[in-house]
């Protein structure tokens, strides 16, 4: 088993409050380190250690890589900044993220693709489903997998993109082993700790309706496809506690 530094690395670009809440609230603080330009970290006061840098984003792959960070998360730093230093020092093409979301009445699952950019192929949607499956496992979460499509079988003939989105799925199911549950995303969460949205672009909407408008909460998103752990946030988000926490967790399962 690899043992990882337990120092975890957070981004501020903007919100610094609230990322230093975060920081305080998770318990934690004392082995953090906060990433940000010169000037935005000044006058904040935090257990965390504070570090000005012209390129925080950089400079957070470039310690999460060398070793001196067991885990990171971007925190409020600019998503495409930020992810394409992880893709260039990662080595990869793309990034391959999975959301942990957990509904108002308590529900946890992960959903994947959440990038618009994510999980638009048959191979790619197998890779997500792999990964997960075992990762749900690691959470304690159903190891069901639903994969959803635009709409019932009984919709077949009423739009091109609904009969793809339905024949994908099929394929996927039958590749993996998961279930297709059709357009039914409140039936699959009753079973499955792993839900495989049509497409990169219906994740990200779903991911969104779930947490800003349905009251339910987003525990981060981790990158699955490189060796190191790191944490997607959403700079919307409300509060950085439960990603700083998955982080931590998933780097003590290293």
């Amino acid at each position: 088993m690899v043992h990882a530094p337990d120092t975890i690395g957070i981004g501020i670009a903007g919100d610094p409050d609230k990322v230093v809440s975060s920081v305080e609230k998770s318990g934690l603080g004392s082995r953090m380190v906060c990433y940000g330009h010169p000037g935005i970290l000044s006058g904040l006061t935090t257990t965390a250690a504070l570090r000005e840098t012209a390129e925080p984003e950089r400079e957070l792959v470039r310690d999460l890589y060398s070793g001196s960070l067991g885990a990171a998360v971007r925190g409020t730093l600019p998503s495409n900044s930020t992810l394409t230093a992880l893709k260039a020092v990662s080595g990869v093409e793309h990034l391959e993220r999975a959301a942990l979301l957990e509904t108002a009445d308590g529900r946890k699952f992960f959903l994947a693709p959440v990038g618009v950019d994510e999980g638009w192929t048959t191979g790619e949607k197998v890779a997500l489903v792999e990964k997960l499956r075992e990762m749900a496992g690691r959470f304690g979460l159903p190891p069901a997998v639903a994969v959803l499509s635009g709409g019932r079988l009984g919709d077949a003939g009423r739009h091109t993109r609904v009969d793809e989105s339905m024949a994908q799925a099929e394929l996927v199911a039958r590749l993996t082993g998961a279930r297709h549950f059709e357009i039914l995303i409140e039936d699959a969460v009753k079973e499955c700790g792993v839900i495989i949205a049509p497409d990169g672009i219906s994740g990200n909407l779903i991911f969104r309706t779930l947490i800003f408008l349905g009251s339910g909460h987003g525990h981060g998103a981790p990158v699955l496809n490189i060796d190191r752990i790191f944490v997607d946030t959403s700079r919307a988000s409300p509060d950085y506690m439960n990603a700083i926490l998955l982080a931590d967790s998933l780097r003590k399962d290293l």
